[in-house]
């Protein structure tokens, strides 16, 4: 594109197509937000479960995680919006109003993805909480359930705050798939606008530009609730 055109196209991308972006961007927000909050809620008794020392106990959730974490989230979003309504069950279910809906497949799927890495996550913050905070919580006379909420949770949360802010900017990626079942988000407002206007290279350099801007929001947002957390003087061998 030269300087010309780019500047003769200006004025079309502000007026006609920005706010299509805008909007897109705002549905890729609510993806990415909604899965990955609610996706840390369902870690937490994931996490906390896979570091039990019982066999039967960590058995369940690592099945869950081996699956989630084994497989594509392409692969598992086909198999909730296409392979669920195969099922007369489903169909004739309660749940099925939110299960025909693209938005609620891709929320579904996208939070059930994200909650196995950060159940994985949580897992391996808990087992790096120094055993030393631990045994003075018992000897004060601490039951194991005021221990895990009061002194390992806690610790384990501001340990795992790194890796779970890079699980956010990778669901953030993640979510362009969301796409690929009719969904408007970003990635699907640019293959609209590219297909509608033959600006394909326009159009996603766009959309590129936006994740970046969103990633670095993120990662900056992260890097001041890590400063607030003192999150570096948490880290094991500190």
């Amino acid at each position: 594109m030269t300087w010309d055109v780019f500047i003769g196209w200006l004025p079309d991308f502000f007026v006609r197509w920005l706010p299509n972006f805008l909007d897109g961007a705002w549905l890729t927000l609510q993806l990415v937000g909604i899965s990955v909050i609610a996706g840390l809620i369902l870690a937490l008794p994931l996490g906390i479960a896979r570091s039990s020392r019982h066999l039967t106990v960590r058995a369940l959730p690592y099945s869950y995680i081996f699956f989630f974490r084994g497989t594509p989230l392409l692969v598992q979003l086909f198999l909730v919006y296409y392979g669920l309504s195969q099922f007369e069950a489903v169909r004739q279910s309660m749940f099925w109003p939110y299960l025909r809906d693209p938005y609620w497949c891709a929320i579904i799927t996208m939070t059930l993805h994200t909650a196995a890495y950060i159940a994985e996550i949580l897992r391996g913050a808990l087992q790096n909480v120094p055993s030393g905070e631990i045994e003075a919580a018992r000897a004060l006379g601490m039951s194991r359930s005021q221990t895990l909420w009061h002194i390992t949770l806690p610790r384990a949360v501001r340990i795992g705050l790194p890796a779970y802010s890079n699980e956010v900017i990778l669901m953030l990626k993640a979510s362009a798939l969301a796409s690929t079942v009719t969904l408007l988000e970003l990635t699907g407002t640019a293959r609209k606008l590219a297909a509608r206007n033959y600006l394909h290279e326009e159009m996603f350099l766009t959309a590129g530009i936006i994740y970046l801007l969103i990633a670095f929001v993120l990662m900056q947002g992260f890097k001041l609730i890590e400063r607030w957390l003192r999150v570096d003087a948490c880290q094991p061998g500190r």
